[in-house]
This record gives C-alpha cells, sequence and structure tokens, in this order.
C-alpha cells in the first residue's frame, strides 16, 4: 500500500486571503473555498477561470480583480466543470460572457430549486456561510465548446482544453506562452480526489495529457500551485483503487462489500483532519461505487471475448489516445464554434445562449 502523505496546506478553507501572482498578469487565491480561482490580464480585459462558492469569497475576489483590472472590462468567465465549487459564484461576475464544455451548460440547465435547497442545507453546521446562501442564481455558460477552443486577446493565447474524466465536464485552461495550466479538480494535491462522477480511465489519460503539455506549474483545482510532477500522486491512487476493487470484484465481493473493506485501505493514502472523517469516508465510498461499476464492465466484456466466463489476466491501466481536433478560434469569430450535438438556441436575458435538449 502507497505510503501516507502529508498535507500541505489547509483543507475547507473559508479566510479572503491575497491574490497571488504566479507570472507576469496571472492571478490565483487559495484561501478561498471551493476552488482555487485565477484571472489573465490581457491589454483589452480579463480571463477568470472558476469563481469562489462562497458568496463573501466571491465578492472579495471581485474586489480583488477591480483594485488590478484598472478599469478593464471581464471578457470571459470559464468554468472547469459544472460542479458548485467552480460554477456557483459566476452571478457575482456579471456582465460577463461565461463558457464552459457543453456537458457543463447539460447538467447546469438541471439545477433546479431542490439543488439550491441542497447546497443551502450543506452549510447546516455553518450558519454564517449558510445565511449567505439565500439568493443563489444559476447562470448558465452563454458559450460552450466540444474538444477545445482558443481565447486570443491583447497578445494573450488561452487553449480551453476538455480532458473529461473527474466529470464528464472537466476541462483545462492553458496558457503555453506563460507554461501555466489551470487544471481543475483532475489534480488533488494532498487530497483524495473527488470520483463520484469520474471515469477512472479517462482520468489516467488526463494526467498523461497534462503532463505532455510542457507546462512549468499547475494549479490545481484545490490547493497551491505545484508541478506536473504532482500529477503522478493522483495516477497513483487512481491506479490503486482500480486494483484493488479488481481483486474484491474477482474474489467474487458485491459493491457494498468492496465499499466495506476498501474505505479504510484508501483512507490511508492522504491525511483526513477529523472534523471531515466522516464526508470524505462518504466521498471515498462514492468513488469505490462508480469505479466498481467500470471494472464490472470491463471484466465482463473481456470475459464475453474469451467466450469462457473465466477471468482475463491482470492487465494495468491503458494508455488512451484522443485525436487532437483542430482548436476553435474564439476571437475574432465567435460564430465559428462548434455547435453541441443537440441544441437549440434561444433567447435568455438578452444573451443568446445554446440550451441542449434534456437527455
Amino acid at each position: 500500500m502507497p505510503a501516507r502523505r502529508r498535507a500541505s496546506f489547509r483543507i475547507g478553507v473559508t479566510g479572503l486571503g491575497e491574490r497571488q501572482e504566479i507570472a507576469p498578469g496571472v492571478f490565483i487565491n487559495t484561501a478561498y473555498r471551493g476552488c482555487t480561482p485565477g484571472f489573465v490580464v490581457t491589454d483589452e480585459g480579463l480571463i477568470l477561470i472558476d469563481t469562489p462558492l462562497i458568496p463573501k469569497q466571491a465578492k472579495d475576489w471581485r474586489k480583488q480583480i477591480e483594485a488590478e483590472l484598472q478599469g478593464l472590462p471581464l471578457l470571459y468567465v470559464f468554468n472547469t466543470d459544472h460542479h458548485r465549487g467552480h460554477a456557483l459564484g459566476n452571478q457575482y461576475f456579471l456582465p460577463t460572457t461565461v463558457i464552459a464544455h457543453e456537458r457543463a451548460f447539460k447538467e447546469m440547465s438541471g439545477y433546479t430549486e431542490n439543488f439550491k435547497e441542497r447546497v443551502y442545507n450543506s452549510f447546516k453546521r455553518e450558519p454564517d456561510i449558510q445565511e449567505q446562501l439565500t439568493e443563489i442564481e444559476i447562470i448558465l455558460p452563454d458559450v460552450t465548446f466540444t474538444d477545445s477552443a482558443r481565447l486570443q486577446y491583447g497578445g494573450r493565447e488561452v487553449k480551453l482544453i476538455y480532458v473529461g474524466g473527474h466529470t464528464p465536464a472537466t476541462s483545462i485552461a492553458w496558457l503555453p506562452k506563460e507554461k501555466i495550466a489551470f487544471v481543475g479538480d483532475i489534480l488533488w494535491v494532498d487530497q483524495h480526489p473527488y470520483m463520484a462522477q469520474a471515469d477512472s480511465l479517462e482520468w489516467i489519460e488526463a494526467l498523461r495529457r497534462i503532463r505532455s503539455l510542457g507546462a512549468e506549474m499547475l494549479v490545481p483545482g484545490h490547493g497551491p500551485v505545484c508541478s506536473p510532477d504532482d500529477t503522478e500522486k493522483v495516477e497513483e491512487y487512481i491506479r490503486y483503487k482500480r486494483q484493488r476493487v479488481r481483486d474484491y470484484y474477482r474474489s467474487g465481493k458485491t459493491k457494498n462489500e468492496a465499499k466495506s473493506g476498501l474505505v479504510g485501505e484508501m483512507l490511508e493514502l492522504f491525511p483526513v483532519p477529523l472534523d471531515r472523517k466522516a464526508k470524505i469516508e462518504s466521498q471515498i465510498k462514492s468513488g469505490i461505487n462508480r469505479v466498481y461499476r467500470e471494472i464490472q464492465r470491463e471484466e465482463e466484456l473481456a470475459s464475453a471475448e474469451l467466450g469462457n466466463g473465466a477471468f482475463p489476466p491482470p492487465i494495468s491501466a491503458p494508455v488512451l489516445v484522443r485525436e487532437q481536433p483542430a482548436d476553435a478560434n474564439l476571437v475574432p469569430s465567435p460564430e465559428t464554434l462548434p455547435a453541441p450535438p443537440i441544441s437549440k438556441s434561444e433567447q435568455n436575458g438578452g444573451r443568446e445562449v445554446e440550451q441542449e435538449a434534456k437527455l
């Protein structure tokens, strides 16, 4: 079993913190809860990456941005995925154009009043935060992309690349000149990755794809700037979970038995604060549940191919290869954006939004 690792930063912080300039005109803040947001300054305006979940922190972040931008407009907010920690703060950065993967639009379109209530109730032990969440407004992406897109403003180039893995919508922002990648929740530093919506093989591919970029700095979805080498730890964690779940499956254990047997084992792989132990145990169970279904499908398919119902020999996670599509140049011709497979356009408060049909 891999050695237990030590956390290098506080988890679940609720402070405000100060913006940190990690490269000329590239800023982040690691003190917010839910995500590590950033922004890129161009001569024509700002490009934001993710928005804080807690309203007080989102408003503070906007103040810090306005202190730095000196009258420049907010060009884009890019959400690395649809989860609340990355996208729920969009409402505090209007007017701007929100951009995300097309699947993020689909997921966020399903955020009903029940979703808002669940967010509110999740902070019942923190009434000071709960009081801030009484007027949640879901701001959907105005622009979506499928595989990749490119933003070019004021001498800056920001590539948006779909990688999947963590969720069906997870995407990264890559600054090739600065050699910085904002990688969202595809990378967790000294923490158990959240895998309830994961595709574990796709996640491994995404980590390897990130390492191939040639980045010098990675900004994870949570925590401080790190290096591409830190992706190895997450890959090790995922591969280990896959192998242990496969061991349980091949020994005839059910999904619930796998969860019961593996939670304690997985818990040791990263440090867990006592006040978050129950939540992280639940998070680990949801990840095991997801991986078990993957392993079950893989084993059933492999057994069918053998034709005798026997288990195939153990294999390591394969390296998946996705063809690299041509980037969509959003600037100056946003009309060339690739449309979602099933969509219709509708007017929403004066803004044109790509509305996907419900599955």
